[in-house]
């Protein structure tokens, strides 16, 4: 069974920086997607940003130029997430997510606040 752990999260100016940390329990076997998932108050959960293991990126229209997703290139359980330019609007819990050989899996979630 993987485990998900996020950290970083916080409150922070508009304007400012965020970075999200997801660490996977155990070893990560074949074809991967990791990503990020948020969901603000009233609204349902949103994709944010994934990367497979073959490197190919997606993004929402709302966070791009702004959020970048990456892996620990040492380390192939951790990936990231950097919020720069942050606004009020990515409030949100933010999510982690793992989609490994079909089976799928989700971290605790993070607060993020971004005050105005």
């Amino acid at each position: 069974q993987v485990q998900l752990v996020e950290s970083g999260g916080g409150l922070v100016q508009a304007g400012g920086s965020l970075r999200l940390s997801c660490a996977a329990s155990g070893i990560i076997f074949g074809p991967n997607t990791m990503g990020w998932y948020r969901r603000a108050p009233g609204k349902q959960r949103e994709l944010v940003a994934t990367q497979t293991s073959g490197g190919n990126t997606r993004y929402a229209d709302s966070v791009k130029g702004r959020f970048t997703i990456s892996r620990d290139n040492a380390k192939n359980t951790v990936w990231y997430l950097q919020m720069n330019s942050l606004k009020p609007e990515d409030t949100a819990v933010y999510y982690c997510n793992l989609d490994v050989l079909g089976a799928n899996y989700w971290g605790q979630g993070t607060q993020v606040t971004v005050s105005s």
